[in-house]
């Protein structure tokens, strides 16, 4: 009986990176490959990479370092890098780091498994970066089984790539432009879900809400998704990110409104709140337009939460400007957000005006980041602590990684919650409860489990809780 080989796989970046490493690992578990949290136990190593930041990438040249070293000591180690910074830098990753055998692009992981052979038959390196591919090459995604973080909540890609060119991004570059899966496809990857036992999906894309703007033959959007994914029996929860504010339409409103199993949760990136930053950053909107797309949210789901995302020093921002971006944080009334200094990237128009007089200085960016950060964190507490002392639906994840006294879980609104209770981990991972807030923290929330009377004489009966 042959010996599996094994498979260790590295994932940097955004929910999509994660979702495609999951699809990674199925195609290669049917392919005998068996996965391993330890690297020195691998057979073939997977970086699978991010090219938003500069500090992503250069993590991702530090690990192919590293493990060029284990191949020197054991050459028949396999070393592939996958994901946006493949598809951007092509052949040039074998000149950078001449021990890696694989080079696959966003485009090509459907052929990860023939890549794979390749490289483990002969000493050729092997390199995949297709331009984007026809709309029903994604139709793999049905046929193949990914290998799920967890078994309660799943990610289904819905659109890759983006339209909008936004002058400090490359995810035009490295992912294509927009094209949207059928949602014949779709929906039959969800059926599969639902069918897995699986409670929670969420919708992946860079610009979710553009999905099927691309469709020539037929008027079919996110919201007309939304309502037909809300008829799968078995699934309870279903989220989409991320939004673009141009594309969030009165209709997909209307559907997290309306459809009791859409979570009450927006996340909405706002960028900058200063005019001209936004002009600049080619967003499409200010930031009053930003400010009353929220309101909107609100008015029409008033238990709504949105989140967002900030960049600071990006180039040229002045002091005046980032501190319109600072005070746009509780003028947008938003519950949480991402925030990250800028970081050039090539082929973009920001990169160029950084290199011609406008870059802001690192400890500058670094400043700005800790002050937007802090801004960040009052908003969100004082968010948070509008759940005090109420009772809130919780999907439960398992036990809390702080605490393993309590479990943890995340609520309608994406807050997570971390819960004492009587009752076992096992009997209640993968299911909706009711838990009671008594503490709110700046990310967090603390409470206690609301245990109905009908379940807790049942627990008690079954020996689940002492009487």
């Amino acid at each position: 009986m042959t010996t599996p080989r094994k498979v260790y796989l590295e994932t940097l970046g955004c929910q999509m990176n994660f979702n495609d490493s999951e699809v990674m690992l199925g195609l290669l578990q049917k392919e005998g490959f068996e996965p391993v949290e330890n690297k020195l136990d691998a057979d073939l190593l997977i970086v699978n990479t991010c090219q938003i930041r500069g500090s992503a990438e250069d993590k991702a040249f530090s690990h192919l370092g590293t493990w060029g070293k284990l191949k020197a000591k054991n050459p028949k180690i396999k070393i592939a890098m996958a994901g946006c910074v493949a598809q951007q830098t092509k052949d040039g990753i074998f000149k950078r780091a001449p021990y890696v055998d694989i080079v696959f692009g966003t485009q090509n992981i459907h052929e990860l498994p023939e890549l794979v052979r390749r490289a483990f038959e002969g000493n050729n390196r092997v390199l995949a970066v297709d331009r984007q591919k026809p709309r029903n090459t994604y139709d793999y995604l049905t046929d193949v089984a990914p290998r799920r973080e967890n078994d309660i909540s799943a990610w289904v890609t819905i659109i890759e790539g983006c339209d909008y060119f936004c002058t400090y991004c490359v995810v035009p570059y490295t992912r294509g432009r927009q094209i949207s899966r059928t949602p014949e496809s779709i929906i039959r990857e969800v059926f599969q879900l639902a069918a897995q036992g699986f409670k929670e999906i969420t919708l992946l894309g860079q610009t979710v809400d553009s999905y099927g703007k691309d469709f020539t033959d037929r008027h079919y959007g996110l919201a007309e998704l939304l309502y037909e994914l809300h008829e799968i029996e078995g699934i309870e929860r279903i989220r989409f990110m991320t939004s673009h504010p141009l594309d969030l339409t009165d209709r997909i409103i209307d559907a997290v409104a309306e459809l009791p199993k859409v979570m009450e949760y927006i996340h909405i990136p706002m960028q900058a709140g200063d005019d001209e930053i936004l002009a600049r950053m080619r967003r499409g909107y200010t930031s009053q337009q930003y400010y009353d797309l929220v309101r909107k949210i609100y008015d029409r789901v008033p238990n709504a939460a949105v989140s967002g995302d900030y960049i600071v020093g990006f180039p040229g921002e002045t002091d005046a400007q980032f501190q319109r971006t600072v005070e746009s944080v509780a003028l947008s009334g938003i519950h949480n957000a991402n925030s990250a200094a800028y970081s050039p990237r090539k082929q973009t128009p920001a990169a160029f005006w950084e290199l011609h007089g406008e870059e802001i200085p690192e400890a500058v960016k670094e400043e700005r980041l800790q002050i937007l950060i802090e801004a960040i964190r009052a908003q969100s507490l004082k968010k948070n602590q509008g759940y005090l002392n109420c009772e809130v639906e919780v999907l439960v994840e398992g036990k809390s990684k702080r605490n393993p006294n309590r479990l943890t879980g995340r609520t309608r609104s994406n807050k997570v919650v971390n819960f004492e209770t009587s009752l076992s981990e096992d009997a209640l991972v993968g299911q909706l409860i009711q838990v009671k807030i008594q503490e709110a923290l700046p990310f967090s929330l603390i409470g206690q489990m609301v245990l109905p009377a009908e379940l807790s004489q049942s627990a008690v009966l079954s020996g689940a809780v002492a009487p």
